[in-house]
Formats: structure tokens, sequence, C-alpha cells
């Protein structure tokens, strides 16, 4: 099999073991926010983080971006590296209310929105991508460390771009199937990878088999 082959026997895999579900949903306000403090730290954590700022009633981009830096850095602790977080979440909540906030940034073409984004200090790809798809609904994958975990256990290599537009030829324009493809990625990898059970993998038979 082909990389696409591969992609597409891997997607049916997990249709056949998830269902169709949504593995991120949330006000776009919300994963704004998540999509920053998700970095280099585990979801958990991230909910935790996100629950203080809604009893704050600063969870949104206007929230932040009044915010004292202090009370901001005390109620995402748990995610890890809070105060360099702090200022990114200050820079991309500032960058949303200069835009003219969330509902002119939804108007906004998929490239252009990326490319602002992607200007935010502290933003790169994946937080880019993961606001796109899972906040805006836009045709945009998210290559994650369980992503290329498991397109190396398929065999498939490459960068960042290379990956992301291997998942988008084949899932094509489909932005519900871009979120819910990348949902099925991160509970199998969570199930089977972060366990360690790699006997078990189902990946490992469709690698043979390519």
């Amino acid at each position: 099999m082909n990389p696409e082959e591969r992609i597409v026997a891997l997607l049916d895999l997990f249709e056949r073991r998830y269902g169709r579900f949504v593995w991120w949903d949330a006000p776009t306000d919300e994963v704004i926010i998540g999509a920053v403090l998700t970095q280099q730290t585990r979801w958990e954590n991230v909910e935790r983080a996100l629950d203080n700022l809604r009893k704050e009633g600063i969870c949104s981009p206007e929230g932040i971006a009044a915010a004292e830096i202090a009370a901001i850095e005390d109620h995402i602790r748990s995610t890890g590296f809070y105060r360099v977080k702090t200022r990114r979440l200050k820079a991309i909540c500032r960058k949303v209310q200069d835009a003219g906030g969330v509902g002119a940034l939804a108007e906004m073409p998929t490239a252009d929105l990326r490319a602002m984004l992607l200007g935010v200090n502290g933003v790169g790809e994946e937080t880019a991508d993961s606001i796109l798809c899972y906040g805006f609904g836009r045709a945009s994958f998210v290559i994650d460390a369980y992503t290329r975990r498991i397109c190396g256990c398929m065999g498939i290599s490459g960068s960042y771009r290379e990956l992301k537009e291997l998942f988008e030829r084949v899932l094509s324009g489909d932005a519900a199937a871009h979120a819910r493809a990348h949902g099925w990625i991160v509970e199998y990898a969570k199930e089977f990878c972060g366990k360690k059970r790699c006997e078990e993998c189902r990946i490992r038979i469709l690698q043979g088999s390519a």
C-alpha cells in the first residue's frame, strides 16, 4: 500500500473501533485558550486549568486580556510552564481582540487565519491547526506527537507539512472528518501507546500487510 492507502486503512480501523464522535467539543474561545495550555502537558492538566478559568469568568480572549498576569499564572499552574503560557495567552488573546474578535476571525479564509495565528509568538503549527480544526471547524489537520508515533508505526514519515498534506488529501475538504480522525488518533494512542500495549496494537498488523 502507498501512504494514502495506509491512512485510509488506518482511519477505517479507527472508525470501526470508536465510531463517529467529537473529541473536543467546546466554544471557540475555550479552544483558543486550551490549544495554548495543552502545549507540553497532559490533557487532564488542561481541563483543570480551564475549569479554574471558567470559575473566575475569564475563559475568553476578553477575560484573559483583561486579567492580571499573576491571577492567570495561578489558575493555569497545573499545565506547567505557566509563566510562558500566560505570556502566550495574553499575546493570542490580544491578537484576537485587535482583529475584531472571534466573530471577525470566523469570517477569514483558512489560509489567512492560519497565517495570522502563526504570527503570534508561541503559536506553532500544531497549536494553530488545533484552533482551526476544533475552534473554527476548518479542514486543517493537526499533526501532534500521537500522530507522528502512529504514522511511524505505519511506516510513514515526513515533515509536519508533508504529514498534514497527506491526511488532508485523504480527508478531502470534510472539516468534521478532520476533527473526528484526529480524535480517533488521540484516543487510540492513549489506549495503546501510553500504556505500551504494542503487542496488542492492530496498527502493526496493518503495517505488516502494507
